[in-house]
């Protein structure tokens, strides 16, 4: 009978042990579950192995302990830069819900509290389409009133993706500044183009009408003027100088025909065109001067059936242009002993843009030349009105594209046209 109590209190006991050994696991499981790393396990020092447990629990949460503050001060310290930064930070779920915003977006927009970039509706409508429409990668530039003071800001978004949620990170620059200099910057270089252009065929006209006025005046007002006393070879001088001035005049008027030209380029009539029925006529269309400088014709289009969403006319007049300034860049070849060859190759990029980019190994452009080529104008070629370059910049602007170039003396020259896909 003893020996059975015995039997069931060790029973009870052992039990006991497991259930309070099961509560003291559960506990500290519960603590890392739910961060919560304030409570400590107070060793007895029994000489049992719960001691030791109690020295492996305390150990790990004191681990967790410091890895949470790790995490909390390289949290406070990115929390220090992002508000810090020059440039405006906004986070915001799909609801538009706002997690960070920094000092400087706030400035930017003109807000002291957000919860929701829906509330920016009252800065502008406008910006907040685009921040709930803006892709990974996208971009806008967009213009807001602050203060009675026009901003101009420059976009960028990325969506992230955080534990399954989505959301959204955009970066707001103000680029007014940046604007007005580079706006600046390029009415100094046409406003220095057409000074000079205009002074060119002012200056001899002025020059021309004075000498003929002058003669005519020495002439009328003699006290034994007869015009049958004019001779042949004055009127001959005086011809000349009107045929100058009209030649001039008629240059003149040209020149500010073509600027206007520059100013009134139609709104794209889009349409699917495949790039081989592109360029292949305008291979045709110039066969002849090809042949004459002996060049040698590379095209390359990948795929075959590759289509550009364009206007057809406008295109043409840019790859015109960009060929013909590829054909006469070989005129100086000869000096060289260089083969005459043009590649005109098409493909999609990577980041899913159509490129056309057209390469010579003609005599290549300096680098000083280089930075001003799309300036209305300013030509290399003693013949060139300056316009095709230019006029090519405004179309592809008009297509959402993009003209750039790459050239290097003596080894020649490419230019890049890209379109939106």
């Amino acid at each position: 009978m003893l020996v059975g109590s015995l039997l069931v209190y060790e029973i009870y006991v052992l039990i006991k042990y497991l259930d309070k050994t099961n509560q003291e696991l559960a506990g500290f499981l519960n603590s890392i579950k739910y961060d919560d790393f304030t409570h400590t396990y107070t060793t007895k020092k029994t000489g049992t192995s719960m001691d030791d447990l109690y020295i492996q629990f305390n150990n790990v949460i004191k681990k967790f302990r410091e890895i949470r503050a790790e995490k909390e001060a390289q949290h406070n310290y990115l929390r220090t830069i992002v508000q810090h930064v020059g440039i405006g930070i906004i986070t915001f779920d799909k609801s538009g819900e706002i997690q960070i915003i920094n000092s400087t977006a706030k400035s930017l927009l003109g807000v002291e509290l957000l919860k929701n970039v829906k509330q920016l509706k009252s800065v502008s409508e406008e910006l907040v389409n685009s921040l709930l429409e803006l892709k990974t990668g996208g971009r806008d530039l967009l213009k807001i009133e602050k203060k009675g003071e026009e901003v101009q800001l420059a976009i960028y978004a990325i969506e992230l993706m955080r534990r399954d949620e989505e959301f959204k990170l955009i970066s707001i620059q103000n680029i007014k500044s940046e604007l007005e200099e580079k706006e600046m910057d390029a009415w100094q270089n046409l406003i220095r183009v057409l000074t000079h252009e205009i002074m060119n065929s002012v200056t001899p006209i002025s020059s021309l009408a004075a000498t003929v006025e002058s003669e005519l005046e020495s002439q009328i007002f003699a006290e034994d003027f007869k015009v049958e006393n004019i001779s042949k070879e004055d009127l001959s001088d005086f011809h000349m100088a009107l045929q100058t001035i009209h030649k001039r005049s008629e240059g003149l008027i040209k020149f500010v025909s073509d600027f206007r030209n520059l100013t009134r380029i139609p709104i794209p009539q889009l349409e699917d065109i495949l790039i081989c029925d592109l360029i292949k006529p305008i291979l045709n269309l110039l066969r002849f001067d090809i042949e004459q400088n002996n060049i040698k014709i590379d095209l390359s289009v990948e795929p075959e059936q590759l289509m550009v969403r364009v206007d057809k006319e406008q295109v043409e007049q840019v790859l015109i242009n960009l060929i013909k300034n590829a054909i006469q860049a070989m005129g100086e070849n000869e000096e060289f002993d260089k083969a005459n060859e043009i590649s005109i190759r098409a493909a999609v990029e990577s980041d899913d843009r159509i490129t056309v980019k057209i390469k010579d190994n003609g005599t290549g452009i300096d680098e000083e030349a280089l930075k001003k080529v799309f300036i209305p104008f300013f030509t290399t070629k003693k013949s060139g009105s300056g316009i095709g370059l230019s006029l090519s910049k405004q179309i592809m602007r008009k297509h959402n594209g993009n003209i750039s170039v790459q050239s290097v003396v003596n080894e020649g020259t490419e230019f890049t046209l890209s379109f939106p896909r």
